[in-house]
């Protein structure tokens, strides 16, 4: 993907600013700053337990930050009540790992969810919106009345996806969104997260560990380690860098300055 340095002059669409985030004695946020701008697709790497699930939940407001602020479009999200976190919320689109349907629910009422609790339109119009997206997706309407139990881990996804840009948001997250699916499909799935995005406009922010997915979609690529955003750049700079906490994970070697259980138990 392409994107302009132009960009880099805009306000960031989201900043993080010193966050810090703790559990008892476990230290998982450690002053993470970071700017993504409008968009953008920004891709925060790293290992397990590195801290990209507890910042993508600080920013939706699932937890609170101990310290720091967050900004979205330059507004000051932290701490906001909970009538002003769904306003800022209504931005927002989100595809969850294993895609989070709900079992209940036909795959069209999955995927209008959002829109019918906040715009309280018609199930007739729902029903026409979810087609809509499902199509853009890859999706036909004959899948719209069946339930997720009958679907492929792959249209799974594609369900999530459709669901996430139900709202027309303008910003989008995407938590690990190739894990669980084949090389191919996996492939579908970055193909789709960059035409949807794009078509819409939209900002996103997608944690994973994939490098392949994370090579295709970003254009800027941001590393998580040890609670800090240690390196961020493009994916030709991802390429020529010479950081060796980088080039181990990009490389996924057991051999260098990230310790690994191995390591820690010798």
């Amino acid at each position: 993907m392409l994107f302009s340095k132009k960009i880099l002059s805009k306000t960031p669409k989201i900043r993080l600013s010193n966050l810090y985030k703790s559990f008892g004695r476990k230290h998982v946020l450690q002053g993470v700053n970071l700017d993504i701008y409008p968009g953008e697709s920004l891709v925060i790497i790293g290992g397990s337990g590195t801290g990209k699930s507890v910042t993508l939940k600080c920013i939706l407001g699932l937890m609170e930050p101990d310290a720091g602020e967050i900004e979205i479009d330059g507004q000051k999200v932290t701490h906001l009540s909970e009538k002003a976190r769904e306003k800022v919320n209504a931005k927002m689109g989100m595809l969850f790992q294993g895609a989070a349907l709900f079992d209940s629910l036909t795959v069209w009422e999955n995927v209008a969810f959002g829109p019918m609790q906040t715009q309280r339109i018609t199930k007739k119009d729902a029903k026409k919106l979810a087609i809509e997206k499902l199509a853009l997706v890859g999706l036909t309407k004959d899948v719209a009345d069946i339930y997720p139990a009958s679907l492929s881990g792959g249209m799974k996804k594609r369900v999530g996806l459709a669901r996430a840009i139900a709202g027309n948001p303008d910003i989008i997250f995407f938590d690990e969104p190739t894990t669980g699916l084949d090389p191919i499909m996996s492939d579908v799935i970055n193909d789709l997260i960059i035409t949807t995005t794009k078509k819409l406009g939209a900002t996103a922010l997608t944690i994973t560990h994939d490098m392949t997915s994370a090579r295709k979609i970003a254009d800027r690529i941001a590393m998580l380690y040890n609670g800090k955003i240690i390196w961020i750049g493009s994916v030709k700079e991802l390429d020529k860098t010479k950081d060796p906490y980088v080039r181990q994970f990009v490389a996924g070697s057991a051999n260098g300055p990230i310790l690994t259980q191995a390591k820690v138990e010798k």
